[in-house]
């Protein structure tokens, strides 16, 4: 499978085995941003294949981060064993969709608000080059 990013605002990709994507601090547990934005940030950190190094100091971790830092769903996505980098494959002003194609016939897909206004996303089918007639399974990996 072959995702197609918005080739002006791509980033390099270095993931795969021998070589993993390192964006900069992971800021979850440093406060200061909602629980939804620790969410957006681990996301797109283990779609990225980035390595979740913790930046926060584990000693004073409140519950909230834990429970960000151990979702075994989103790790997995990390994880995955194809090793392909998700990359950004659909972008509407400040909405974007991103994927990252995972073994198994599985896709990870991100549905990224970057903006400050609650907003409704749509990902169509051929954004993540699935057929119109496809049927799906889907999970939402911060489901309670």
């Amino acid at each position: 499978m072959t995702l197609h990013a918005d080739q002006n605002d791509q980033w390099a990709s270095y993931a795969g085995p021998g070589g993993w994507n390192d964006p900069d601090m992971l800021e979850v547990g440093n406060r200061g941003l909602s629980t939804e934005e620790y969410h957006s940030h681990f996301s797109i950190w283990a779609l990225a294949k980035a390595p979740f190094i913790l930046g926060c100091d584990i000693c004073s971790m409140d519950e909230d981060t834990l429970e960000v830092i151990t979702n075994k769903e989103v790790i997995s996505v990390n994880q995955d064993k194809l090793g392909v980098q998700g990359e950004k494959v659909k972008k509407t002003g400040d909405l974007e969709v991103w994927a990252v194609p995972l073994r198994g016939n599985k896709i990870a897909v991100i549905l990224w608000n970057r903006g400050s206004s609650k907003a409704t996303i749509r990902a169509d089918w051929s954004d993540i080059d699935l057929k119109s007639s496809a049927v799906v399974d889907a999970q939402d990996l911060w489901a309670a």
